[in-house]
């Protein structure tokens, strides 16, 4: 099974692997989710489509999965990743940013790391939970840049329920209309490139005050 056809198809997958696993896909979930926020080495695993399938699978008869269930669990999921990110990222930040001739990891970059993170911490610890590889890095950094954890924690709870509750309630209630389940794989490559539209205006815009 390769990445692209597990993202396409996730809806067939993850009704494998209901069949195959039963209340043990709980358990698999929830590690994707944990992994794909909590690990800067797997910013490729499914977010936002894994979400949208998930509440879409718990909305058919006999799903093996509860929607409140797994919407608990995987909030948890994505609070302990990004609080666990925070804290890799702190502990190693001032390891790794020790160059002075890195072109990637040196110490300016550590300086404005912390920079960004003093004016746009809050705001940006959210809005990353729905953009990908960013929702993967963000927390990173944000233990790099030594963020206020207290503030960090606050908006990773608040992120961390505002994005998972609302792509699983919305797959939830949209996931099971036949339009698009026969079409899921031009739902998930929208899902995507509405994800990815806030990374494309903030580039827009940075080009702007560039030119100008």
């Amino acid at each position: 099974m390769d990445l692209i056809d597990l993202f396409l198809h996730l809806d067939k997958h993850l009704n494998e692997w209901a069949g195959q696993l039963g209340p043990w896909l709980y358990v698999v979930l929830f590690l994707i989710v944990f992994a794909e926020t909590g690990l800067v080495v797997t910013p490729f695993l499914p977010g936002d489509s894994l979400l949208f399938a998930v509440g879409a699978l718990a909305a058919t008869d006999g799903s093996p999965i509860g929607y409140a269930w797994v919407g608990v669990l995987l909030s948890i999921a994505a609070i302990l990743g990004d609080a666990t990110n925070y804290s890799i990222g702190r502990a190693l930040g001032p390891k790794v940013f020790t160059s002075t001739t890195s072109r990637l990891l040196n110490r300016e970059h550590l300086g404005k790391a912390q920079a960004f993170y003093e004016k746009h911490g809050p705001k940006t610890i959210v809005i990353a939970r729905f953009v990908p590889i960013v929702r993967t890095f963000a927390p990173f950094v944000a233990g790099v840049g030594k963020m206020h954890y207290p503030q960090f924690a606050l908006y990773n709870v608040g992120g961390g329920l505002l994005w998972v509750w609302s792509i699983l309630t919305a797959g939830y209630f949209f996931g099971g209309i036949e339009i698009i389940k026969k079409n899921f794989s031009l739902v998930v490559i929208a899902i995507v490139v509405l994800s990815l539209l806030p990374v494309v205006y903030e580039w827009w815009k940075s080009r702007r005050a560039r030119s100008a």
